[in-house]
């Protein structure tokens, strides 16, 4: 079986903003005291009560944590689903580059994990999938903060998770330091 949570679409979502389309809400949304998820990832739980979720999540590593634009992302997470993802299951998904909102849309969670090879219905049990995922290296550089809070087809809570991710800080002032360096050589 396979692990079918807002841990990847978190984690993919970071990884496509550069072809994702703008989506503008109306409504901001509200998150309380965030707890992080066990494993090397920047990712967050939404609230420290998590006892409605029916998604229970173990462990999620990014290699390379943080994820960097131009790389292969390698996605590996374990958890449990308590109650059958049906058909009609959806994520609130908000995607902030800095303060500005690139998405704020309710996407068909279903259609979202296809893209980590999954289809509904997902059944009971433990779970994990490991995914590769290819980061444009045209991802502007910035700081990322994704929001998915996840639902089942009947409303009831999946799970929520939370992630700030910042591309081009540090590799990129690195490089450009040596290049002012060897141009000064000259």
């Amino acid at each position: 079986m396979r692990f079918s949570s807002a841990a990847c679409i978190a984690a993919l979502s970071a990884s496509n903003l550069a072809s994702a389309s703008s989506w503008f809400g109306t409504g901001d949304v509200t998150v309380n005291e965030a707890t992080k998820v066990p494993g090397e990832s920047p990712l967050q739980f939404c609230d420290a009560d998590r006892s409605l979720d029916t998604v229970h999540i173990q462990k999620v590593d990014l290699s390379p944590n943080p994820p960097q634009a131009g790389t292969k992302l390698n996605i590996v997470a374990t958890g449990t689903v308590d109650d059958v993802i049906e058909e009609g299951a959806y994520v609130k998904l908000v995607v902030k580059y800095g303060l500005i909102r690139l998405i704020s849309t309710t996407a068909d969670l279903c259609e979202q994990i296809g893209n980590v090879d999954l289809k509904c219905p997902i059944q009971k049990g433990v779970l994990s999938i490991t995914k590769d995922v290819d980061i444009p290296k045209e991802v502007p550089p910035g700081t990322y903060n994704v929001f998915a809070d996840v639902y089942n087809a009947d409303d009831s809570h999946l799970t929520c998770l939370q992630a700030s991710v910042t591309f081009g800080s540090g590799k990129k002032s690195a490089e450009t330091i040596e290049e002012v360096e060897e141009a000064g050589d000259l």
